[in-house]
Order: C-alpha cells, then sequence, then structure tokens
C-alpha cells in the first residue's frame, strides 16, 4: 500500500516521524524502541489529541522517505516546515529516548541523533543534558 507523502504534518506527526527515523535509522526496528515510541504517544501531554492511528501513516512516510536517495532530508524538510521551533527540544530528547530505550547506541542512530540536533539547532549544553537524562532514565539494575 503505497501511502502519498503528506504535504502537511502536525507538529505531532513531525515528533512521531523523528522517533520512528531513530528507530529505523539501524535498519532494525527493535522491539523496545517500537514500546517506548507508542509509550510516548500514549502518556505524554504533547500526544494528548494526538490520532494514533496516523502512527501508521507517518510510519511508511519515514521508510517510504528512507528509500530515496535524498530522502533523509526531505524528512528533515518536513520537520522544518512542520514543526515548532518550541517543540525543537521535545523532538531531540524524543528521539534520545528511543535510540538508548534497548540499552545499545549504534553508529546509525548516534549519526542520526547528530543531524537531529545539527537541523534542530539545538545547543550543544542543552542536547548534552538531554541525552545523559535519556541514559540516566534507561540505566539498567
Amino acid at each position: 500500500m503505497n501511502q502519498e507523502i503528506p504535504h502537511s504534518l502536525s507538529p505531532q506527526d513531525c515528533l512521531v516521524g523523528l522517533m520512528i527515523a531513530v528507530s529505523a535509522s539501524d535498519e532494525n526496528l527493535r522491539t523496545a524502541e517500537l514500546v517506548k515510541i507508542e509509550s510516548a504517544v500514549n502518556n505524554l501531554p504533547v500526544f494528548a489529541d494526538y490520532d494514533i492511528d496516523r502512527m501508521n501513516v507517518i510510519a511508511q512516510t519515514v521508510f517510504d522517505l528512507f528509500e530515496q536517495e535524498d530522502g533523509l532530508d526531505a524528512l528533515f524538510g518536513l520537520i522544518r516546515d512542520n514543526l515548532p521551533e518550541r517543540l525543537f527540544e521535545t523532538a531531540y530528547a524524543l528521539s534520545c529516548d528511543v535510540a538508548v530505550a534497548d540499552g545499545k547506541l549504534r553508529e546509525a542512530e548516534l549519526r542520526l541523533l547528530e543531524e537531529i540536533r545539527y537541523e534542530l539547532n539545538i545547543d550543544r549544553l542543552h542536547a548534552a543534558a538531554i541525552e545523559r537524562s535519556a541514559r540516566a532514565r534507561h540505566m539498567p539494575a
């Protein structure tokens, strides 16, 4: 089922898209990462009015974009056009949570997080604090 890439995304779609992109960055969607995404969408205030059925459309959009040569640039274009700046740090925090959800940070995930930091212009000090808090939340016993 090949869906049209949406011309306009809600801010929540952008957040979901980035989380899915981080999970898919190493070409292996891990259960822990998918559970983290679902938990965020089900529990965080930013998703209070989000239609959870949109997740499949956004996931397919990300997968379709990743198959294209400049797909990541296109994804970031959609994010820049549709995500308000006040949610940039939220987007980075959610992306970090997904990246560390399975207890391992892979090279592809680290590269994508670096790209997200750059594209969303996240201050280095803020990024370090966000990353540290994600590690602390997901530290094994």
